[in-house]
């Protein structure tokens, strides 16, 4: 593991700056580790990072949220990790992930080509049914849930500070309801865990530098946000063709 440790702490720092500011580039992390490591060990490794970072998100943000986008999102996104919890053994992750991806993709040119700077979009309740759920399994499975939760929420061109916390309320309930299902299924078997605390006090470090980073004019941190979550969408739809061709 110690030949590990710099993709580790490199993906702790960009759960927290992801946590703390740009909230796709926590999604990031596993398909990161994923490079060097068995996705599901990175998957149960990340979760203690995303949920003491996703503390100090709340702290940061926990004035700015939209209540209604969470009160649809949230029922969803847990249907979402019921279903993943009974699929897991069966799903096939590739594909999972490529629908992830395109998903995200989907976002990005709807966002820069299709929707006028003047259109805003509503909280529709099938809507944020759909992606949650979508969310909720691709969450539990990579914790690449963001994608599909932008798909719901960019359209609403809510607020930097209302849409970054509004992620960070809704993904900080839904990792911590991970917790028994990772349990059951194993997950944590032969954890580290002096490991994982360090890890996540560098991930605490990088959700405070996020929020300052947070501070840049809303146009820019928003294309930023448009950036991120296309780099993801085309590293998830990368990893499912690796996983198709099956390397």
């Amino acid at each position: 593991m110690a030949e590990l440790l710099p993709w580790l702490v490199v993906a702790a720092l960009i759960i927290g700056i992801g946590k703390g500011g740009f909230p796709v580039a926590a999604a990031l992390a596993v398909p990161f580790l994923a490079l060097v490591m068995n996705p599901v060990q990175a998957a149960a490794l990340v979760l203690p990072v995303l949920i003491v970072a996703d503390c100090a998100a709340l702290w940061l943000y926990r004035r700015h949220y939209s209540r209604r986008n969470l009160a649809i999102l949230l029922p969803a996104m847990i249907l979402g990790l019921v279903i993943a919890t009974l699929i897991v053994p069966y799903a096939s992750e590739p594909l999972l992930l490529a629908f992830t991806g395109c998903a995200g993709l989907w976002t990005v040119w709807r966002q820069w080509f299709v929707l006028s700077p003047a259109t805003t979009g509503n909280a529709n309740v099938a809507s944020g049914a759909f992606w949650g759920i979508v969310a909720g399994i691709t969450s539990f499975l990579t914790h690449s849930g963001a994608p599909a939760t932008h798909a719901y929420l960019l359209p609403q061109k809510l607020p930097k500070l209302v849409l970054t916390g509004t992620m960070a309320i809704t993904f900080a309930i839904v990792n911590f309801a991970k917790i028994p299902s990772y349990s059951a299924l194993g997950f944590f078997d032969g954890f580290n865990w002096p490991l994982a605390a360090g890890l996540a006090g560098v991930g605490v470090l990088g959700a405070f530098l996020g929020r300052l980073l947070a501070e840049m004019p809303e146009p820019l941190y928003m294309r930023i946000i448009e950036v991120l979550l296309l780099v993801l969408s085309l590293v998830l739809i990368f990893k499912a063709a690796l996983g198709f061709a099956g390397a």
